[in-house]
This record gives structure tokens, sequence and C-alpha cells, in this order.
């Protein structure tokens, strides 16, 4: 088996990984492809991503004699495609025919998890006879190692449509009325799609690159149904590609705040220690804490009707928090509700004759009934009924984070489920 992997050939002025891998799909496709393209997403929390922090991969049915070749075709395409232009943009590509090893399993998801320097890349491929070719200072090595290496435990499929190229710079045409038909014909097999709480169109991006739409699901199948319904501009080509995304690979399961690290994504439990508040611009921060210390939770302004359900909580309630962070703060994907603290309030007693509130008989003589003439000695302690159910929530599509697992994925549920639509 022939690997190739490339990374960090986009830039927030255009091009997209994505569609360097379908071309390059398609100029090494005599070789063989071995099943579908790779498009692995990295740790969402680092700096110097282009945008999405994706590696992409291809897996050929040939051996070392045919090393040069698939060298020779693939950094053409790079220099061909690559936005070079951009001093963000650092490309790089690696070509390996051997063993996926653990050791190079475990690189992998280290790419996904935590933050992997160039140097640890290029010594692990030197170790194992990789050639790697480096643009400008190469970063895009990392990437595109972890990209051959990753040990797809989960994954979900996304097909990718690309525009002609002559429609770059025009708005998108995507018939409305088509994209719903479709999001309702096929979910929950596919998801993302529409945000239908905020009635906006989410699988087709803003930004100037050859995407016109991706759809995400849990099977080859279904998105080339889903895409049979779609009634578009003109597209030049489409491709599937196997992910790590929707999988949740990013975050990690610690014992305790105090463990949390800034640039990873965490699971982390607590309990609320700082009511909910909001800030100018909408987003609503609260503080969680257990026994090692504090963490400052966000849910800011684009997560939308999300907010609400963290404006409900209150100081005790216990509470897991999924999601990445950054400056001691945890930018919320997820909130498990697992235990609500009963809040009470003092109200005069309720007379056991009539039913009516009684009203106080004077400074220290309790409470009366002016009707049945019954009394009371004081006020009474009522609970409150807490307007938050138990159980695992989870931002709206609008908001998702390519690597966040949708509630819908979840096949094992452990608690209460609430997708949001």
């Amino acid at each position: 088996m022939l690997y190739v992997g490339l990374d960090d050939t986009d830039s927030k002025l255009g091009m997209c990984t994505t569609y360097l891998a379908a071309v390059l799909a398609e100029r090494l496709a005599k070789f063989g492809l071995v099943g579908f393209p790779r498009l692995i997403r990295f740790n969402p929390n680092i700096k110097y991503k282009t945008r999405g922090n994706a590696g992409l991969a291809l897996a050929l049915d040939a051996g070392p004699g045919a090393m040069d070749e698939v060298e020779r075709i693939a950094l053409a395409a790079v220099k061909e495609h690559a936005r070079l232009e951009d001093e963000n943009t650092n490309p790089g590509v690696v070509l390996y025919c051997g063993e996926i090893t653990q050791e190079l399993k475990d690189y992998a998801l280290r790419v996904v998890r935590d933050v992997v320097e160039i140097s640890e890349a290029e010594a692990l491929a030197e170790k194992y006879g990789m050639r790697v070719h480096k643009f400008k200072i190469g970063r895009g090595i990392i990437g595109a190692l972890g990209a051959i290496c990753m040990d797809l435990y989960d994954h979900t499929y996304e097909l990718l449509a690309y525009r002609m190229p002559e429609n770059y710079e025009k708005p998108r045409q995507l018939d409305r009325s088509s994209v719903y038909a479709m999001d309702a014909a096929t979910y929950p097999d596919t998801w993302d799609n529409v945000d239908l709480h905020n009635k906006v169109i989410v699988f087709s991006p803003h930004t100037p690159d050859p995407v016109l739409y991706g759809i995400r699901g849990n099977s080859p199948d279904v998105l080339l149904k889903a895409q049979r319904m779609l009634v578009t501009e003109p597209v030049e080509r489409c491709q599937i590609f196997i992910t790590n995304q929707g999988t949740d690979m990013h975050l990690l399961s610690v014992g305790s705040i105090v463990e949390a690290k800034d640039d990873r994504s965490y699971i982390l439990k607590g309990k609320v220690t700082q009511a909910p508040h909001t800030i100018e611009g909408g987003h609503v921060f609260f503080e969680i804490g257990d026994k090692t210390g504090v963490l400052k939770c966000s849910a800011f302004e684009p997560t939308k009707n999300f907010r609400e359900i963290v404006r409900k909580l209150v100081p005790g309630d216990e509470v897991k928090v999924y999601g990445s962070v950054k400056d001691r703060t945890v930018n919320l994907e997820k909130l498990e509700i697992v235990n609500l603290v009963p809040l009470t309030r003092t109200v005069s007693p309720v007379c056991p004759q009539c039913g009516r509130h009684m009203e106080s008989a004077g400074a220290g003589q309790g409470y009366r009934c002016r009707k049945c003439k019954t009394k009371a000695p004081g006020q009474i302690t009522q609970e409150i009924e807490r307007d938050l159910k138990f159980g695992l929530y989870e931002v709206p599509p609008t908001a998702r984070r390519h690597l966040a697992k949708q509630i819908i994925r979840i096949a094992e549920p452990w608690c209460a489920m609430h997708p949001s639509r």
C-alpha cells in the first residue's frame, strides 16, 4: 500500500485542501485507489490553522516502484493549486509505503488532541523512511502524516461538491426548498444540512473557496441519495471522503479541572460556582469548580438558543461540560445536566379551609385568613420547579464544530438526549 498525505494548502483567501485531494484522486486513479480519500480533522485550537485544520490522505494499491511517479504528480498538483502566496499557508506532502504501526496511530491521535511540532513529524517520518516535502516552513507535514496514520475507530462520511471555476467569485446558487426537502428525507442518516430552529442552511460555506456544499452522513449511499434531491448551480466535481468528523475524537476525559490545559479539548465535571451572566454581544459565561479549582465556561452568541439552557443554571448544579479550553475558558460544544439543586422561596401560608393565601396579622403575630379566621405562625418554604431537564444538550448545527459528535450519533445513550435541530 502506498499512502499520500497532504495538508495546509488552503488559505482564508481561498482554495480548500479537500479540493486538491479530489483532484489527486482523479490523477492517481490509475494506480488504484483503496477506499475513499481520508479527511481528518485535527486539534481545532491550533493557532496556526488556516481554516478547518484538516489533513487529507489517499491510499493506493501500489508499491515502492510507483513512488517516483506518484510523488511527481502530487507535488505538481500542490504547486498548481496551493495558495503559496499567503504567508500562513505552509504545505506539506508525505509519501509512505509500509505498515501503519501503533506508534504511527498514536502520533495521529496526538495531532487531534494535543499540540505537535514540525520537528516531531519530521523525526517520525525519517524513522519510517517516508518521503517528506515541505513548502516554505512546511507545517503541513504534521497533518499530512496524521491523515495517513489515523485509526478511524469511529468515522462518518462527507460528500463534497465543488463549483465550476468561473463561479468562484459569484454567490452560491442553491434551491432552498430542495435543501430542506433533502434534509427532511434523509435525517438522521445525514445531519447538519440545515438549522431548523435558526432557519439557516449550514452545509454550504460562505468563504471564497471551491466548495459548493458538503453533505455529512452515516454511509456513502445515503450521501448519494441526498445529493440527487438537490437543485443547485452546475458542479465541477464531487468526492466522497471518509472522515473523523462528528466523532468527538478531540475530547479528553480527565479526573479533575486542574488537569485541563489550554489549546486542548475536554469533558470536565464540576458544580456551578458562579451563576450565568450575559455580557455585551450576547455571550454567556459561568464558572464550574471541583476540589482542585475553577474554570470559566462560555456559550458565545453564535450558539444561539443553546444559551437559553445555559442561563437556567444556578450555583450548586452538577454538570459536565464538553469543549475546548483557551485562556482557562471552556468554549462549550455540549452540556450535560447531571444534578439540579432544589430552589425554594418563602411565601405566605395557605388557608387549609379555603385555599387562599393568608395575610399578615401584624408584627410578630403570624398570619391569618380573614374569611375563615384560621391562623399560622409564619411564612412557609415552597420549592420552585426548575425549568430544566436532566440530560445532554448540544449547540445548534449553525455553531457545530467539525469534530463534535452530534447527539443523534450516540449509539448507547447514558442519559436523556436533547438533540438540536
